[in-house]
């Protein structure tokens, strides 16, 4: 029995528990997460559906526990159906985007404040924060903007992935989401020291160092591949600006 048939089997067998999608109740097994349970019950998951590995933010889900008034979010490929629940997705949410010519920005804070005024609707609920599946600390992310702290802004908002859950539960309704992402890209193209050992690969990658070996690899069989993969030298920690890949029959 195949490895797909076998993953089949054991769900058939697995404990079945009612769920509601869009209002229709379907029988799945229990301990799948909500986007494993939409595509056993029949659904094509492709709108709202990225990575599957909880980094890319496309599967928002909005759903409701039985005997419960509060509407729960979170992502369909982290969260576990539960008996009862009541979900549906959001495949996105309309927040508004402000339009700009990045090159003509200077990396200053008072341009997040004219491009997203409705940044001081603020009102520091901090609803943002709570509904957010990566934990950022949202409303400090707006509040580091509003100082001018880009930079700050940025680091808080690292690990944020534009899944807009925050800004549907805003009640300023904020595209936080979107502001902080403009912060970032400020903070990185303007405020952020070059990397000296940046130049020196571009450099290299331009004086064409490494056009040979990526040629070898584009006509290697996979075997050879997979050889080099696990053969090859990580790059050292402490690699300075004149540390270069090791000169191994690929690079």
């Amino acid at each position: 029995m195949s490895t797909v048939a076998e993953d089949m089997q054991t769900k058939v067998k697995a404990k079945q528990i009612p769920i509601y999608i869009m209002g229709k109740q379907y029988m799945v097994p229990e301990s799948l997460t909500i986007m494993k349970a939409i595509e056993y019950a029949g659904y094509k998951y492709i709108r709202g559906c990225g990575c599957r590995g909880g980094v890319c933010g496309a599967c928002a889900t909005v759903y409701r526990k039985p005997g419960e008034y509060k509407i729960r979010t979170g992502l369909a490929c982290q969260t576990v159906v539960e008996p009862e629940m009541y979900l549906t997705q959001l495949p996105f949410y309309p927040a508004n985007r402000a339009t700009y010519t990045f090159d003509e920005l200077e990396g200053k804070a008072e341009e997040v404040f004219a491009l997203y005024p409705e940044l001081f609707r603020c009102v520091a609920c901090n609803a943002c924060s709570k509904v957010c599946p990566m934990d950022v600390e949202v409303m400090d992310v707006i509040s580091a903007i509003k100082q001018g702290d880009l930079k700050e802004a940025s680091e808080l908002s690292f690990d944020c992935i534009q899944c807009g859950l925050c800004a549907s539960r805003c009640m300023g309704e904020l595209p936080q989401y979107h502001i902080a992402q403009l912060a970032r890209r400020l903070n990185g193209a303007y405020l952020t020291p070059r990397a000296e050992h940046l130049k020196t690969m571009v450099a290299n990658i331009e004086a064409g160092r490494f056009a040979k070996g990526l040629e070898e690899l584009k006509g290697a069989d996979e075997e050879t591949l997979r050889t080099v993969y696990s053969d090859r030298e990580m790059e050292p920690a402490s690699a300075g600006e004149d540390w270069t890949p090791q000169d191994s029959q690929y690079l």
